[in-house]
């Protein structure tokens, strides 16, 4: 009973607080009540749509699968000091124009199928090599001028990079991504199943999403990471090694609002890395601001543009858990506070052509 009329204060402090609420700066200046850090499923739900504006969360109960693939906190941070001297620093902006107010990568590079390609990862905490080689996809075809259109293969990084990235399905290290691919390369994929490729993702979407094939549910517990396969799937027509790209410099983006959006600018997308709290896998639209519920995990995505909405500044962001999650499969997030370490480990690449 106690509990139950704990819960409904916590509502009404919500409801009567979001009421009053002007900005995001006065939102994130307001303390998470001990209380609210502890709710989960649907009361966690509803007390985020009762206490702030920003964004609406809606309950699934495939939202406890989700977390399930989320990497341990020991993913996220900067890159492991044998690889620091790979990574150039992009320090100062070096652009002259004016940064626009809004920017899609989306629509800049029409030319590049790959920046609206959303990915599926399944019950495999391989974030860190899905958004890799979503990025890597874009970079090198923003930097082709459109010539090179090819899906890299996320299953290649996830199966082949091995210890040296992290832990396969259990996670990894998203800068061991792009360090493996500047050493080894990396190969064409696809969605799961998908012919004419090098290799298709490894897992199936896990139940029904909508307008796509049942391949049916997924285990409770996490695909075991597959096996390192040098060479391409049956009747692909192409060897292994002659399929692969290179990445020629890898870039480590300070921790500044400007620098993110200068690089993003000119060559194209960039992979990020934040921490995860329960109420984000409950988000249907809108601009996250983290609001409730306890800290899930660490996860890597692909960053793809930014805006203003309502004068709240969002960065636009590709997420990894198929087009039927989010705003069809994207997410925005408050822009230029860091928010949930957001900023602070970005990275990219450029190609060897």
């Amino acid at each position: 009973m106690g509990t139950r009329v704990l819960y409904i204060s916590i509502i009404l402090f919500a409801a009567c607080s979001s009421e009053n609420l002007v900005s995001v700066e006065q939102f994130l200046a307001q303390p998470i009540p001990t209380e609210a850090q502890k709710l989960t499923g649907k009361s966690l739900v509803e007390y985020v749509n009762q206490r702030q504006p920003f964004f609406k969360a809606e309950y699934s109960p495939n939202a406890k699968q989700r977390m399930k693939s989320l990497m341990k906190m020991e993913y996220l941070g900067e890159h492991r000091n044998r690889e620091r001297d790979e990574f150039v620093l992009m320090k100062e902006p070096i652009f002259n124009g004016t940064i626009p107010e809004s920017f899609d990568s989306r629509e800049v590079w029409k030319n590049c199928p790959s920046i609206d390609y959303i990915r599926d990862q399944s019950n495999c905490g391989s974030c860190w090599a899905v958004s890799a080689a979503s990025t890597m996809s874009d970079r090198i075809c923003v930097q082709s001028g459109g010539k090179v259109k090819k899906i890299l293969s996320d299953t290649d990084i996830v199966s082949c990079c091995g210890n040296a990235c992290g832990d396969g399905c259990e996670g990894g290290y998203h800068t061991e991504a792009w360090a493996y691919v500047k050493r080894y390369g990396v190969c064409s994929g696809g969605r799961f199943e998908e012919p004419g490729v090098c290799k298709p993702y490894a897992f199936h979407p896990c139940g029904f999403h909508k307008d796509q094939k049942y391949y049916g549910m997924c285990p409770k517990r996490l695909f075991a990471t597959p096996a390192c396969k040098k060479y391409c799937q049956y009747g692909y027509g192409k060897r292994y090694k002659r399929d692969k790209v290179y990445v020629k410099w890898t870039y480590s983006i300070l921790n500044q609002e400007d620098a993110i959006q200068e690089m993003l600018m000119r060559k194209g997308p960039v992979q990020a890395i934040f921490i995860v709290y329960e109420d984000f896998s409950y988000y249907k639209n809108g601009i996250y601001v983290h609001t409730a519920g306890q800290e899930a995990g660490a996860h890597a995505v692909k960053l793809v543009g930014w805006g203003v909405e309502n004068g709240t500044k969002y960065w636009t962001v590709a997420n990894s858990w198929n087009t039927d999650w989010g705003e069809d499969g994207y997410f925005r997030i408050i822009r230029g506070v860091n928010h949930c370490r957001f900023e602070e480990f970005m990275v990219t690449g450029d190609f060897l052509l």
